[in-house]
């Protein structure tokens, strides 16, 4: 399966038995991105946290204060 990343737009090949190949094909609304910028997120984001600058939006905070 031929996928493009959708960050860089390289496009690589996926085996179309994995489970990636699979949820893409299945569900179009996934997006596939490619390591290399999938590293680099992943990097910038841990830099992020590291100056305590970074705030996680997983709750809302209304929902916070009442806990």
């Amino acid at each position: 399966m031929r996928v493009k990343c959708v960050i860089c737009d390289t496009i690589n090949n996926l085996d179309d038995n994995l489970p990636l190949a699979k949820k893409l094909r299945n569900r179009p609304i996934h997006t596939y991105m490619c390591e290399t910028c999938h590293d680099r997120i992943k990097e910038n984001t841990v830099t992020r946290i590291e100056t305590g600058n970074f705030r996680f939006y997983r709750t809302s905070p209304q929902m916070d204060e009442e806990f």
